[in-house]
């Protein structure tokens, strides 16, 4: 999924579109992609606080996508993020004791 966002974002950086949100985006700089990407992801979290399965999955992929354009913008690819996923699997936490999750 992460995968064909990005591409996605990068096929737009490589051929802008006119009117594209996505080139808007890239025109206004790293800055503003951030920014969404900080929107999104308070956006997910009251989502999730809310327990609304419709407005949590809306909120992700709003996030998913500002990911991929906030990855394309700073060359970053998903491969490099599998990298460092693939290195932490298995891994146990250097938490020793955390507490356990009991409320949803």
């Amino acid at each position: 999924m992460l995968e064909s966002l990005y591409q996605e974002a990068l096929k737009r950086k490589l051929d802008p579109k006119v009117g594209s949100y996505t080139n808007y985006l890239y025109d206004k700089g790293l800055d503003k992609i951030l920014k969404k990407v900080g929107e999104e992801s308070s956006e997910v979290l009251l989502a999730a606080k809310n327990a609304d399965k419709e407005e949590i999955a809306q909120e992700t992929a709003d996030l998913l996508y500002h990911l991929a354009v906030a990855l394309v913008e700073t060359g970053v690819t998903p491969a490099d993020v599998e990298v460092v996923l693939e290195a932490r699997r298995g891994k146990q936490s250097r938490l020793q004791e955390r507490p356990e999750i009991e409320n949803y």
